[in-house]
């Protein structure tokens, strides 16, 4: 049987690495749940995600003719890792405190299983004793990291901030499921 796995996508630049990582899971044969911000799709386009998973990309607490519970109980019910890919300072501090005002944040709040964050951002950013905060009590609370790397930014900076490349990710999320 195959594994489902729930990828979470949330406004930053390094969401183009999110579908090198997701058509490779997709060719390893796990079954893909895309589920973008609204500021994902200033980056990239939903219909990249459906193309290459072949299922409608999750954009709405509250689509239309949706089951009565949500889609955040449903899809945290189906899946067996979640990974939030790139995870911005902003979703990582609402992570973080536990805020849901949309989709994902909610689902993140709803779902029990594995969760991996992929940050991404500028240097300056990531090393913001906020921001810090927050990926140790995330840490603590038993959520899973991959990257940041070091190297070239979007900002034309370089330093810490780089989202971690498909191939790490992907490594990342079998360890994970194979601990399940």
């Amino acid at each position: 049987m195959s594994r489902e796995i729930l990828i979470g996508i949330s406004g930053g630049v390094a969401a183009y690495k999110t579908a090198a990582l997701v058509s490779q899971l997709v060719q390893q044969e796990y079954r893909v749940q895309v589920v973008m911000t609204e500021a994902a799709e200033q980056f990239i386009g939903a219909a990249t995600f459906r193309a290459l998973t072949g299922r409608a990309v999750a954009t709405t607490a509250f689509p239309p003719d949706s089951h009565p519970l949500g889609p955040h109980i449903e899809l945290a019910r189906e899946a067996d890792l979640l990974c939030v890919a790139p995870a911005t300072a902003n979703l990582l501090a609402k992570a973080s405190h536990g805020l849901a005002d949309d989709l994902l944040s909610t689902l993140l709040l709803s779902f029990a299983g594995p969760v991996l964050f992929a940050p991404a951002m500028n240097a300056q950013m990531w090393d913001q004793p906020s921001v810090q905060r927050n990926v140790e009590q995330l840490r603590q609370d038993g959520r899973h990291f991959v990257g940041p790397d070091s190297g070239w930014l979007s900002c034309r900076d370089q330093g810490a901030g780089r989202m971690a490349e498909p191939d790490a990710m992907a490594t990342k999320i079998e360890s994970l499921l194979a601990r399940t």
